[in-house]
């Protein structure tokens, strides 16, 4: 497998981790939340040689959705997004573009993903886990052969994503993280939305406590 993480500025925001993950054999790829600075994913495409098969979309937040327009143009891919964010590709009040300088997208996904859904590259297997929370179409994406996943603003290192946003439940983070990724394996590594990566295992402390004082 080929994975590479570009930190994206995005606007007002924080630095955005877009990640471009690829399969070796079959130079698949997909694309996850390019968010701003186009030409550095734009670039990255034509130096791994990969022909984009999706682009993903781990929620609707202009942070992680502002670049996917001239990606797209530019490399192709379908957009995928969860069916409950769906919406904020053309709406600025669900994606809060106009809150950090950026631009809506204004188009809608090729392709709607639910809870379960499978995404492949060449023989690679990707799970789709809804996990509301940060907005109530968020999703991880999970592979359970190489043992990753990428957690958009679901979970960060130490920490969990904002739900003071519109469609935010701070009940429905706390769920997500503790029923769907703190029981994959322990040394499942950890790739957010923003920051470095983390592991399972390092995690799972501050999660099983907060759900123990329910």
């Amino acid at each position: 497998m080929i994975l590479k993480r570009l930190i994206l500025n995005c606007g007002d925001g924080d630095p955005t981790n877009c990640y471009i993950v690829a399969d070796e054999k079959s130079k698949e790829a997909f694309i996850i939340d390019p968010g701003g600075e186009s030409e550095k994913v734009i670039e990255m495409i034509s130096i791994l040689k990969v022909n984009v098969k999706y682009i993903i979309l781990t929620h609707c937040h202009g942070d992680h959705i502002s670049g996917v327009k001239e990606v797209k143009e530019k490399v192709g891919g379908k957009i995928l997004i969860h069916r409950m964010d769906a919406e904020g590709l053309c709406n600025e009040n669900l994606s809060l573009t106009y809150y950090i300088g950026l631009q809506n997208p204004d188009m809608e996904a090729d392709s709607i993903l639910d809870d379960e859904d499978k995404i492949h590259l060449g023989d690679i297997e990707f799970d789709i886990l809804h996990t509301p929370g940060h907005t109530k179409g968020g999703i991880c994406i999970y592979c359970p052969e190489h043992k990753m996943i990428f957690t958009g603003d679901t979970l960060f290192r130490g920490t969990w994503g904002r739900t003071d946003l519109p469609t935010g439940s701070f009940e429905d983070i706390i769920h997500s993280i503790t029923d769907k990724i703190m029981i994959l394996p322990e040394d499942t590594i950890i790739y957010p939305g923003h920051g470095k990566s983390s592991i399972v295992r390092e995690e799972e402390r501050i999660y099983l406590d907060l759900k123990a004082r329910e």
